[in-house]
This record gives C-alpha cells, structure tokens and sequence, in this order.
C-alpha cells in the first residue's frame, strides 16, 4: 500500500522578501538610534548636562539588544533559506553593519562620559565649539551609508568616502586647537584632552560608517575594498 505523500515544506518568495525587508528595517532602526545617541551625547557635552549623558548610557542597553536580533535574524535567514549570490551578501554585510553600528553606540557613551567630566563653564571652548559641525558630518554619513546599504546602492556609497576626507580634516582641526588651547594655559589640560578624546571618538563613527560603505560595494558587485583593495 502507497504511503500517504507529505506536502512538501517550501518557502515563497514572499516569505523571504519579507524577511529581507525586516532585516533592512531593523538595521535602518538601530541607524536611528546611533544618530539619535551621537546627536544627545554630543548636546550633554555643549551643556554639560549629566541628565543627558545618563540617557545615552540608557540607550546603549537598546542598542546591544538590537545588534542581537540584527544578528539572529541574519542567521537565521542564512540557515534556513541558504541564499546564494547578493542576497547571501546582504545577509553577510547585514551582520558585519550591526556591528559597526553597535560601536558607534559605544563612542557615543565615551562622548557622554566625558561630558560628565567636563569642567562647568559658561561655553564650549573653541575646539570644544567644532565637536557640534563634526558630529553633524558624522551623522550624515551613518545615515548616507545604511541608506545606500538597504537600496544596495554602490555609487551612494563610494560618495561616503570623500565625505569621510571631511571629517577627518575637521579631527586635524580640532587636535591642532587643543595643543593651542592647552599651552596658553595649563590648568586647561584635562579639558583639552578631553575634547580632543571626543573628536576622536567621532572620527571613529565616521569610520565606521564608512565599513558600512565598503559592505555596500560587495554586496553590490561583490569586491572587497577594505584596507584599499578591488
């Protein structure tokens, strides 16, 4: 006797288009959270507000969960769907991205850490006073690269790059202020340093950002150009 047949167990297309989706909108979301973490780290550092400091901490306990569920969701589509060719990409780049964007969380701590540290004063000081046009850039860039990431747009993401040049001219700028700053006055030191801490920090999240840039461009066409190849 002919044993009963099995339905067979398959997956539309729809299906795994609707989690590619999800996994484009969940990395689209914690984009949104980096911004919103740079731009009120960078408000408590102007302000020297400790209220504000305590809630990018808050928020970087958000961003390590959503960079486990970015994570999660990627392997599982990899497990389970076995996708070949750029969406194997994407899935790929979608992971190494969670990562960038969790460490840019992370220099947004160390930005709000040292506001907390910050000496009260009736201003930022003048290399204290290019840390809001450097955070704005670095923003832009976060935001410009996922964007390129989720529309796999790899002349959007080749722009990144000489955006990056802009930022880290504006670090050569902030570093060559502090040393002015810190030598007409001494007692300055520990605030110099500490600016110039922040604008390192922000050039690391423009760095970042262009990691993501780079993913774009192998998923995409798939060449690797990191560290200057393809």
């Amino acid at each position: 006797m002919a044993r009963p047949s099995r339905p067979l167990l398959t997956h539309t297309h729809q299906e795994f288009e609707a989690e590619l989706r999800n996994l484009k909108d969940r990395l689209l979301a914690m984009g949104g959270r980096c911004e919103q973490m740079i731009s009120v780290a960078v408000r408590a550092f102007e302000d020297r507000d400790v209220s504000l400091a305590n809630e990018v901490m808050q928020a970087d306990h958000l961003m390590n969960e959503d960079e486990v569920e970015v994570d999660d969701l990627a392997v599982r589509i990899l497990a389970l769907r076995q996708p070949v060719g750029r969406d194997l990409r994407f899935a790929v780049a979608a992971v190494k991205a969670s990562t960038d964007l969790e460490r840019i969380g992370d220099e947004a701590v160390n930005i709000a850490e040292r506001a907390m540290e910050m000496e009260l004063s009736d201003g930022l000081s003048k290399p204290g006073s290019k840390l809001p046009e450097m955070a704005q850039h670095a923003r832009a860039m976060l935001r410009d690269a996922l964007n390129a990431l989720v529309d796999e747009n790899p002349g959007k993401a080749r722009d990144i790059f000489q955006q990056d040049d802009a930022v880290d001219d504006i670090y050569g700028e902030v570093v060559a202020l502090c040393l002015e700053y810190m030598k007409d006055d001494p007692s300055r030191i520990p605030d110099g340093m500490r600016i110039c801490n922040c604008a390192k920090y922000l050039e690391r999240i423009a760095d970042h950002a262009t990691n993501i840039a780079e993913m774009v461009i192998f998923l995409a066409e798939g060449r690797d150009v990191r560290h200057g190849h393809g």
